[in-house]
């Protein structure tokens, strides 16, 4: 299966969520029970140093949601970056890839 792209964009110093709906194959719920999820920035996929996001599921309703505060977004190098939201079972320690994208980190001037 292949992993959905979402690119996102984030302010750079402000507080960022993006929520996502997940849905099988078929368009029914994704299975989140016994489910976590782990995402994290980087400038570019070897890099050694990364951000991670703040993540939470609601799993009856295949909700996913990562957010990152300020003090995180403030520490982002703007331009291009990459991300993904990673899930580990709980149960079987399956590890599944569910999004990936680019997420644009744009400068707030304000701040």
């Amino acid at each position: 299966m292949a992993v959905p792209v979402v690119n996102i964009v984030i302010e750079k110093g402000t507080d960022f969520e993006a929520i996502y709906n997940v849905t099988s194959p078929d368009n029914s719920v994704y299975p989140l029970t016994s489910q976590s999820a782990t995402a994290k920035i980087r400038k570019h996929s070897s890099a050694t140093s990364s951000k991670s996001f703040q993540t939470s599921i609601v799993s009856g309703v295949g909700e996913i949601k990562i957010s990152m505060a300020s003090s995180i977004t403030s520490q982002l190098d703007e331009g291009r970056n990459y991300y993904d939201v990673i899930l580990t079972h709980a149960g079987t320690g399956k590890v599944t890839k569910i999004f990936e994208g680019t997420a644009i980190v744009r400068g707030t001037v304000s701040l």
